[in-house]
């Protein structure tokens, strides 16, 4: 037993542990709710029905979501995100502008986590017409 040295093991990306990853979809929520708040055109997020039911969960004490993920839902997959969000948009602003904006905006934020986008579903659920100020009930 003349030599034994202990090795130092040169850690390459080859060596390193294996696992999964999985981000969840809350995590994708809030990602994209915060990406599509960034595009000009975009009032809020959640629209009238989302108001109600938020403000009906409030009063009663049920409402895990918080104002973080409003108006948004999202599904991951095998690192493939599906995205559907309710918009509020400025008035005056043309739709397909605005939600073209929203796509792009939300589809380089997530992608951005190491996730794909498959797809990003929209529905235009109200105008502001009080310009971006405008108080929402």
């Amino acid at each position: 037993m003349e030599h034994e040295a202990t090795q130092e093991l040169s850690v390459t990306p080859n060596a390193v542990a294996g696992g999964a990853t999985h981000v969840s979809d809350e995590v994708v929520e809030k990602i994209a709710v915060a990406a599509a708040k960034s595009v000009p055109g975009v009032a809020e997020l959640g629209g009238d029905v989302a108001r109600f039911f938020n403000a009906v969960l409030d009063r009663v004490g049920l409402d895990q979501v918080g104002d973080a993920r409003r108006g948004c839902s999202a599904h991951v997959t095998d690192g493939a995100a599906v995205v559907n969000l309710v918009l509020v948009i400025d008035g005056g602003r043309p739709v397909p502008e605005v939600t073209d904006g929203v796509r792009v905006a939300v589809t380089s934020a997530v992608e951005a986590y190491g996730l794909r986008v498959d797809e990003i579903n929209i529905r235009v659920d109200d105008v502001a017409l009080g310009g971006p100020a405008a108080p929402s009930a």
